[in-house]
């Protein structure tokens, strides 16, 4: 109970952090200015009220740090959890070159339809299996990994490629490479690889429908793919989610408050505590 305690504690400094540079941003280095605003869009300004515009600003500097916050909470979790947790680590090893070729025609097959054919549905398992059957000479290979964690109890080690809930075709297309090539490398050099997702938008795992990453994964089936739930129990353990949940929604009551009275200068509304993770 004191570890998730303390998980919790780590996750919304975390969080504090990060909110708190948005807020001091939008209030004093760069708040959202009416005058120019109306001056620089008129005709917006004639047909939108002020205040649309001003939740656009304050989104537009929220939103991009934050994507860059899922690292930090995910290298607190694996301290906090399996014990030790890194944020881009390099990992070197060795790939036969027939693998790494395989590699490269996997990836062009899922990304390009052969004419006059249908075009070709991701399937981790059976894709890994034609890879590892290539041979020939060991090629040094490296990737970087965005979060690596070690658990000092089982001595295991593991690689997650951590992305934004919604990923892009291409940020999708270049963890899968790498997954592949960890997996392809001989010794391994991790027991086991991921691409992970911190959330899932679509609630239960088979409604995730986003449409990018599915060109590259099965994401409702491949057991290579992590999202939500699953990648926080993996990386800290059982419990993880749960404390991730309630650290958010703990702390987004104090933030919520803030932004109303702060930067949009009125009162919060009755039902604002309702919206939770």
């Amino acid at each position: 109970m004191n570890k998730k305690r303390a998980m919790k504690t780590a996750i919304q400094g975390v969080i504090k952090a990060l909110m708190d540079r948005v807020m001091e941003r939008v209030l004093v280095t760069d708040p959202f200015i009416k005058e120019e605003h109306r001056a620089m869009k008129p005709l917006y300004a004639a047909l939108v009220p002020d205040e649309i515009f001003k939740g656009s600003h304050f989104e537009r500097r929220f939103v991009t740090p934050f994507g860059n916050a899922w690292q930090s909470l995910a290298i607190v979790a694996a301290n906090a959890g399996l014990g030790q947790g890194k944020a881009s680590h390099r990992i070197d090893g060795l790939v036969k070159s027939e693998r790494l070729r395989r590699i490269t025609e996997v990836l062009n097959t899922l990304e390009h339809a052969q004419k006059g054919t249908r075009k070709v549905q991701p399937d981790w398992n059976a894709e890994l299996r034609y890879i590892l059957e290539g041979d020939g000479e060991d090629i040094p290979v490296s990737v970087i990994c965005d979060v690596y964690a070690q658990d000092i109890t089982k001595h295991k080690c593991y690689a997650f490629e951590l992305k934004a809930p919604l990923p892009n075709s291409d940020q999708t297309k270049v963890s899968k490479e790498k997954l592949l090539k960890l997996y392809a490398m001989e010794p391994l050099q991790v027991d086991e690889a991921y691409y992970a997702l911190p959330y899932n938008p679509y609630g239960r795992r088979e409604n995730y429908s986003w449409s990018f990453p599915a060109r590259w994964f099965n994401m409702k089936e491949d057991k290579v793919v992590l999202i939500g739930e699953e990648f926080w129990e993996k990386i800290g353990g059982l419990g993880t989610y749960k404390a991730f949940i309630e650290a958010v929604n703990e702390i987004g009551q104090v933030y919520k408050d803030r932004i109303y009275r702060e930067y949009l200068g009125i009162e919060p509304p009755p039902d604002v505590y309702q919206a939770k993770l």
